[in-house]
């Protein structure tokens, strides 16, 4: 049986590449390892409802601090994915059969939690006609149902390989920020971000607002993996021609000497020039540092923009 704790059964696809010299994380990027009652209480509800979190498989470096909160990211449709990324530390394969009672628990969780704002995100699930759209929105549902007043924020795969209207079936289950990251710079995906494609991604959250004008778009990208300042800017740009409202920038950090390398470590100074320079271009919201990950700070980010919002309407 695969055990998804050992490198080789977690990642196959990467079992065989040459190791990737890790260099030493400077002093602004290292964290404290959790240990809180808070942390502990909120793994405890995840294990006890069988849910997975993509705080744990990613490896995000903000877990303690998030869970700390009763902050958790739920990841849905199971733990493997159908992708390949270069940088993503989620297992790769065949993934199991969808859970039909997920929905409901993760619905449980947030209520048991007293979210006030929640972040859903998934595995890429190519095996699915629809990439999961429906489950998606059967969850979103089920929130909407236990906590009527916690808003709710998706972030959801490409549905590159997904049939016509799967976007659309999210889209009308009304999330309140609909979130899906390009992840890096256009001429990086090759070797980052291989099964996908920029202009895609891009176009899918497009039709988003197109669909929804009133719906909050997200996106985000790590930095770190290669790209210049110019490429950087760049997206920026790609994203206000699709109207996006809210860009993330992190440091891309390697999961183990299998993943894509860290070409360099981009120090605060530069993070505080690409926030200036976002919100110059017109988003709403940025957040710009080196530990800003998607799902980082969601609730208190969705209240600042939505007042952003407002105030640009001139109702703030």
């Amino acid at each position: 049986m695969r055990d998804l704790r050992i490198p080789d059964q977690r990642h196959p696809e990467k079992a065989h590449r040459p190791d990737q010299a890790q260099p030493k994380k400077p002093d602004w990027i290292r964290v404290k390892a959790p240990t809180s009652a808070g942390y502990k209480q909120t793994r405890d509800l995840l294990r006890e409802n069988r849910l997975s979190t993509v705080c744990e498989e990613a490896g995000c470096p903000n877990v303690g601090e998030c869970w700390s909160q009763g902050h958790a990211t739920m990841m849905i449709m199971g733990e493997i994915c159908t992708r390949g990324c270069t940088f993503c530390n989620v297992a790769t394969g065949k993934p199991q059969t969808l859970d039909a009672f997920e929905p409901g628990r993760v619905a449980h969780a947030v209520q048991k939690l007293g979210l006030n704002h929640v972040v859903i995100t998934s595995v890429d699930r190519d095996d699915l006609d629809d990439g999961g759209a429906e489950h998606f929105a059967q969850t979103i549902r089920a929130i909407r149902h236990r906590s009527p007043s916690s808003t709710i924020e998706v972030l959801t795969p490409d549905f590159l390989k997904s049939k016509p209207g799967s976007l659309e079936i999210v889209v009308e289950a009304r999330p309140d920020v609909f979130n899906h990251n390009l992840e890096t710079v256009p001429g990086l995906y090759p070797s980052v971000r291989p099964g996908a494609r920029y202009f895609h991604s891009l176009r899918l959250l497009q039709r988003v607002k197109e669909m929804d004008p009133t719906m909050f778009t997200k996106s985000g990208i790590m930095v770190g993996l290669g790209e210049d300042r110019q490429g950087v800017l760049q997206v920026m740009d790609d994203m206000r021609a699709a109207d996006i409202d809210f860009i993330t920038i992190g440091q891309y950090l390697q999961p183990t000497a299998k993943h894509h390398r860290v070409d360099r470590f981009v120090t605060p100074e530069e993070f505080a020039g690409y926030e200036k320079a976002a919100y110059g271009k017109g988003f709403l919201m940025v957040s710009a540092t080196p530990l800003t990950r998607s799902s980082y700070h969601a609730g208190d980010d969705f209240a600042r923009l939505r007042d952003a919002r407002l105030a640009r309407l001139g109702r703030g």
